[in-house]
């Protein structure tokens, strides 16, 4: 099934991103992501890490041509017994699925576009996967760092 590249409408970037991210195969282990908090029953949070300017430049117009990085930190809480091994398997597996999921939605152009300037000099990246906790009642937390790399331009006057 060929999936349709994600378009931003009138919602906000960060529920532009939410819509995209529950597009990944196996999403639903993780039922729903909350911004800037996570559920201490089975979810997820997407936590806003920031924006980094990378370069600046000026053409000889005054457009200003700006490269920007920004960040998150994804925390997926998903069952894992403990001493049991068969989930933690089957989570670190499918944390290393979403992982090359964000990767191959970045390279086909499907992933949320934040610049204006043109697809092909965006990047999103997902990496760090791993487990962060685990309780006694059965739930584990585990952070994924995604990060996207874009260029704005602005007409100066």
């Amino acid at each position: 099934m060929a999936q349709e590249e994600t378009t931003q409408t009138e919602q906000s970037g960060l529920e532009w991103l939410r819509v995209w991210l529950a597009g990944c195969p196996g999403y639903e282990r993780v039922r729903e992501l909350r911004v800037d908090y996570t559920e201490p029953a089975q979810g997820g949070g997407l936590y806003p890490r920031g924006a980094t300017e990378l370069s600046r430049s000026r053409d000889i117009l005054g457009g200003v041509t700006v490269r920007q990085r920004l960040d998150f930190k994804l925390n997926f809480v998903l069952p894992k017994a403990p001493g049991e091994d068969t989930g933690a398997t089957e989570n670190a597996e499918w944390l290393l699925e979403f992982q090359r999921w964000v990767q191959q939605q970045s390279a086909a152009g499907l992933a949320p576009h934040f610049g204006n300037t043109g697809r092909e000099a965006e990047t999103w990246t997902a990496a760090g996967g791993a487990l962060q906790q685990a309780d006694e009642g059965g739930l584990a937390v585990y952070t994924v760092a995604l990060s996207t790399e874009f260029t704005i331009r602005y007409e100066v006057a």
